[in-house]
């Protein structure tokens, strides 16, 4: 299927003609409705591989990715523009979700929407509710007949709220029939802005939350640079925030400044990624909580060579 739908694809930009050839590049919106005249791509992978997720009411849980519309899957945008209900999270009723912003261009106007509430809140009962709450919401909508995502912001098994509905669902709605679509991470879309190779060969990519005490994240340093140095991980710490006035010393005193990188709400309009030595322990959008880090602890032993000016 993959190599069938790279042919395809490959049909889709002869059928286009010289676009490229006059700068102007082929748009994701030209890829699902197929070139004139023919069946829509998407619809000819739906075809070649006997699927068909429109048949019957369920429940798809989304990645959306960290904030650009263009870096959802095609399947991501198929089962959305499938469904006839779109839920997603939002932290209070009246706000408009960050997951459902970054859908936006691929949902349908008679679609109905359905805001679930995650309460951005320490204590653990509001929580345990809201997931409860949101899988009896979800299953009732399956249980009608209907189609329903829910959207979740990056991946959905990534520290997602939707793995708790998964968990729930699971727990009391073993029957509903449920699929999950992966997206793409902020760690890799961030890596991917910045030109910057995640991990290499044997080494581990460790992806977690910043620590809030100094004295856990210089533990998990040393650890990381006891290591063989083929083998020392790549650490990407997630929700840096206001962390990173006491991060970025720490990472300079132990020689992992140069090198690492610092990405700011990746995917949205105000981007930002740059190496992290170019960025003020106290910068302005620094303390967001929408930011992360990479941190590279060292190179593989076997690397491209480049004395000889290849190129």
């Amino acid at each position: 299927m993959a190599l069938l739908g790279w042919v395809e694809l490959m049909d889709l930009q002869a059928a286009h003609g010289g676009a490229a050839a006059r700068g102007s590049a082929l748009s994701l919106e030209s890829v699902l409705a197929g070139a004139a005249g023919s069946t829509p791509v998407i619809d000819r992978f739906d075809a070649a591989s006997g699927l068909n997720s429109a048949s019957g009411p369920g429940l798809v849980l989304v990645g959306v990715g960290p904030g650009d519309p263009d870096l959802l899957t095609v399947a991501a945008v198929r089962a959305i523009q499938e469904a006839e209900v779109v839920a997603y999270p939002v932290a209070r009723l009246e706000a408009e979700g960050m997951a459902a912003t970054i859908a936006a261009p691929w949902l349908r106007p008679h679609q109905r929407r359905l805001p679930l509430v995650f309460p951005m809140v320490v204590e653990s009962a509001p929580r345990r509710l809201a997931w409860r709450q949101a899988a009896e919401a979800l299953a009732r909508e399956v249980a009608a007949g209907r189609r329903v995502v829910l959207l979740c912001e990056g991946d959905v098994s990534l520290f997602a709220s939707a793995s708790y509905v998964l968990l729930a669902l699971q727990e009391h709605h073993p029957g509903c029939p449920l699929r999950l679509i992966p997206g793409i991470t902020a760690a890799a879309a961030a890596a991917a802005a910045g030109a910057w190779p995640l991990a290499l060969q044997r080494q581990a990519l460790q992806v977690l939350p910043t620590p809030d005490d100094p004295a856990e994240l210089e533990a998990l340093l040393e650890t990381a640079l006891a290591c063989p140095e083929g083998q020392r991980p790549v650490l990407a710490l997630l929700k840096l925030g206001a962390r990173w006035s006491w991060v970025r010393p720490l990472l300079e005193r132990r020689g992992l400044l140069e090198g690492a990188l610092f990405a700011r709400r990746v995917g949205w309009p105000e981007q930002r990624v740059a190496p992290a030595t170019e960025v003020p322990p106290d910068g302005e959008g620094t303390s967001t909580y929408f930011s992360l880090l990479l941190i590279r602890c060292g190179w593989p032993d076997l690397l491209p060579d480049t004395r000889y000016g290849l190129g």
